[in-house]
């Protein structure tokens, strides 16, 4: 839209005509527009649910004000109402002095004015929604007919993108060309390099395009009669429309913007010419370009700069309205994710953008045309510019929103088609492992014994086990369990449960230079596979991994295992690895299942593989008492008694210290000293200590998922009163959560006695009250009736249960001496020692 001389009304052929002078009394008569009611400001009246960027206004004539303060963007004489590519007063979506929807100074909101503008804005809601069905009126696509082919959009543009290259130039061509035809010489370097490009534009281009120049020639034709004859933009542009009604809405401003880059692309050709060529010069001299050319750095360069922004906002929204129709069209998506993006605003964005391709040509045909002081004015483009601009930005905001849908939408896709790869059998594992591992072709894998990078063949049609875990790995349970394992199947190679691998896969939320120094110096001391960078996991797959209903990977590392036929047969097999060891092999959830179900409550199922000389007791089916604790005075009066009843029941009995769980090595190592010094009982090494409550832990854990899948229920403290092996570890557990003593007593393969420091030594003691049924039904059986008396005359005691957060966790657990249900707390621990 672009602003003219008002009363009587002037076009370009008048402005041809006029003498001189005659323009020069009428700019003295005042009649240059002002500031007043055509400044932008906030757009009242819209229509609800609608961007205000994207509705045509009101046409209700606004009230006068006084002139608003000069500024360097607007002229500051008033101009009357009469508009350049409009007729008078009334057009559709403004009125009177309304300028792109707004009304002189009535849009201020005052005390005196509120009421006046209310109306206005039900006035305007009226008006925009007249328009918007005029818009959509002129649109028949929908009964395309079958001469009318469809048009390569995405070519088309790119060609004119090409041609109106130029207003992305460092300096225009109109700021380069001096009289005489000498251009600068960093003027002439820029030009090069914008040829330059240019040419890299088009080659990319085919060589023909099917573009339908009857419409692009009757596209100019319709604005230029209709600009000669003064008929106003928004005429023009519904006229424009009806001559493209049966084009998709991309296809019609695509169509439009043609039209007007041919137009724009032949001036440019013949200013840029007009120095070099003949011809170019002689077409120059015709059309005046000395002159314009003169004044496109003095006077007209405001105008060509405005001309030049509104250039590229027309680009801009029509190259966004093209791409959201596009989107659209994707057969892929689904109606739900269409519908969240709607495109009932393209049509007015595609008005708006069509009536600014109007008020450009009738510029460029001012300017070469008709005297240049008759050219609209670079303000009013400018403001036309802006109202683009809004409209390009909540284009954006739909675009963007649809590209976060679909990117969802390809995301949960492609993490469904990892869940169905590796949650089903295959011939072998290399497609499972392609699902995970992927890096350009390129090796995935580092080998750590070898030191060298190597493919996924490696592992085809092996059982996999894979470490998910982060950085902070060496220290960890999980990692000296796998480091075990693993070294028992180096020294035992040909076994047939060690012929499986693992692999190494470090997550990491954000990747730096000083965490991937420190993941290569961590892969370099592995013996076993890694992947050989952080990349070849890609974030779907993180995300599969990470996923609760999944992996469910937090913190703890996970030992999770894949099959030879790639199928993921258990989510963390840790922990039946760290119970059963190689037995386990070949480490799939049936086979934990299995081991549990042989298994019963009894020592050999806490003694084994923590000492030989536990099982040398247990081959010579001596009883065994482990013990523990940090009080060494209890440990000193315990052994002392228990050695004393042993000697008195007649039994063989062998003592074993286990301290307690979660130990601190130097408070476990100087009790070690004393009992060994004091020949108090049988010691083992701190590790094995740590590694005999780890072990037990994983009982908790392995036992405990397993009862948890079969009751498909929450898993409660039924579930553990019902399991005699989940009873014993419950006792164990809390006896290992304190600092008293405890102590377990028992033959191989027999019933247990179990109790805490304070009652097992009182038991001891006392042990010529229950001598007679230990001669009548057998030590241990006595035992534990003296002991459940204990527990009914004790009058207090204190029980606690200290269970890893991550994992399986009880709704309830009952005490372990009482029975009762014991309360629940939270407890945060951090230990270095």
């Amino acid at each position: 839209m672009a602003l003219q001389p008002q009363t009587p009304r002037v076009n370009f052929q008048t402005a041809l005509a006029a003498p001189r002078q005659d323009n020069l009394a009428t700019q003295s008569a005042g009649l240059v527009p002002q500031t007043a009611g055509l400044v932008p400001q906030q757009t009242p009246g819209l229509v609800p649910q609608q961007n205000p960027s994207l509705v045509p206004q009101s046409t209700a004539p606004a009230p006068q004000s006084a002139p608003a303060p000069q500024s360097a963007l607007v002229p500051q004489t008033r101009a009357p109402a009469t508009v350049l590519g409009r007729g008078g007063d009334n057009y559709p979506g403004r009125g009177g002095d309304n300028y792109l929807g707004r009304g002189g100074d009535g849009y201020r909101t005052t005390p005196a004015t509120q009421l006046g503008r209310d109306r206005r804005q039900y006035s305007a809601s009226s008006d925009d929604n007249t328009l918007t069905n005029q818009i959509l009126m002129t649109d028949r696509s929908h009964e395309r007919p079958y001469d009318v082919p469809r048009l390569s959009v995405k070519q088309v543009l790119q060609t004119i993108e090409a041609i109106l290259a130029r207003v992305n130039k460092p300096l225009d061509i109109h700021g380069t060309v001096v009289p005489g035809g000498l251009v600068p010489a960093t003027a002439h370097v820029d030009t090069l390099e914008h040829e330059k490009a240019i040419h890299a534009s088009l080659s990319s281009l085919q060589d023909s395009i099917d573009v339908p120049t009857s419409i692009l020639n009757e596209i100019s034709s319709e604005i230029l009669s209709k600009s000669l004859t003064g008929v106003d933009a928004s005429k023009t542009t519904m006229d424009i429309l009806e001559r493209v009604q049966h084009y998709d809405w991309d296809e019609k401003v695509v169509l439009a913007l043609a039209s007007f880059a041919i137009k724009d692309g032949e001036f440019w050709l013949v200013a840029q010419l007009f120095t070099t060529n003949a011809l170019a010069k002689a077409i120059g001299l015709l059309k005046q370009m000395q002159e314009i050319l003169e004044r496109s750095g003095t006077s007209l360069k405001p105008k060509f700069e405005a001309y030049n922004n509104l250039v590229r906002a027309v680009l801009k929204v029509t190259k966004i309205i093209v791409h959201l129709q596009d989107l659209h069209r994707d057969p892929h998506l689904t109606a739900e994710i269409k519908a969240t993006s709607p495109t009932n605003h393209i049509p007015t964005a595609v008005y708006w953008t069509v009536r600014s391709i109007v008020v450009l040509e009738s510029q460029l045909l001012g300017i070469t045309g008709s005297d240049p002081e008759y050219v609209t004015e670079a303000w009013e483009l400018s403001s036309l510019a802006h109202k683009l601009e809004n409209i390009y930005n909540h284009l954006e905001e739909n675009l963007n929103r649809l590209y976060q849908l679909i990117q969802k939408f390809r995301d949960e896709e492609a993490f469904n088609a990892i869940a169905r790869i590796l949650e089903s059998p295959h011939i072998d594992n290399s497609k499972p492992l392609r699902v995970l591992f992927y890096k350009d072709d390129q090796p995935a894998l580092y080998d750590g014994y070898n030191k060298k990078r190597v493919d996924i063949d490696v592992l085809r049609r092996k059982v996999v086990i894979l470490m998910i875990s982060d950085l902070d790995i060496t220290q960890e349970n999980e990692y000296l369990i796998a480091h075990q394992m693993y070294s028992e199947k180096r020294q035992f190679p040909q076994r047939p449960e060690s012929q499986y691998e693992i692999v190494w896969v470090p997550i990491v939320d954000n990747w730096t230079e000083a965490k991937q120094l420190q993941f290569e110096e961590l892969r370099n001391g592995m013996e076993w596979y890694t992947i050989y960078h952080p990349s070849v996991v890609s974030p779907i797959v993180v995300k599969y991994i990470r996923h609760q209903q999944k992996w469910n990977f937090v913190k703890k590392p996970l030992l999770v295992v894949m099959d030879p036929q790639g199928k993921i047969v258990h989510t963390n097999a840790v922990h039946m690895m760290c119970v059963f060891g190689s037995a386990a092999y070949p480490f799939t959830s049936n086979r934990e299942r299995l081991l549990w179900e042989e298994e019963t409550w009894r020592i050999e199922l806490l003694a084994d593989a923590i000492d030989q000389t536990l099982l040398n007791w247990i081959s010579e089916r001596k009883y065994i008492c482990l013990y523990g604790g940090e009080d060494i005075n209890w440990i000193r009066s315990f052994t002392r008694s228990a050695k004393e009843v042993a000697l008195e029941a007649g039994i063989e009995l062998e003592l074993l210290y286990l301290g307690k769980s979660k130990q601190k090595e130097r408070v476990a190592r100087d009790i070690i000293r004393v009992i060994k010094e004091e020949r108090l009982s049988h010691t083992i090494d701190w590790n094995l200590i740590w590694f005999f409550w780890v072990r037990l832990e994983s009982m908790w854990q392995s036992k405990g998922q397993l009862m948890s899948e079969l009751s498909r229920a929450n898993f409660r403290d039924d579930n553990i009163k019902n399991d005699i092996i989940m009873q014993g570890i419950v006792s164990l557990l809390s006896f290992g959560s304190s600092d008293r003593g405890w102590a377990l007593i028992g033959l191989p393969s027999s019933d247990m006695s179990k109790g805490n420091g304070d009652h097992m030594l009182k038991s001891m003691n006392d042990f010529k009250i229950w001598k007679i049924r230990h001669n009548e039904t057998g030590f241990t059986p006595a035992l534990n009736e003296y002991l459940l008396g204990v527990y009914k005359s004790a009058p207090h005691h204190c029980t606690s249960l200290i269970l890893p957060a991550t994992g399986i966790m009880p709704e309830t657990v009952s005490c372990a001496e009482c029975g009762r249900l014991m309360e629940r707390y939270a407890m945060f621990r951090c230990c270095t020692d």
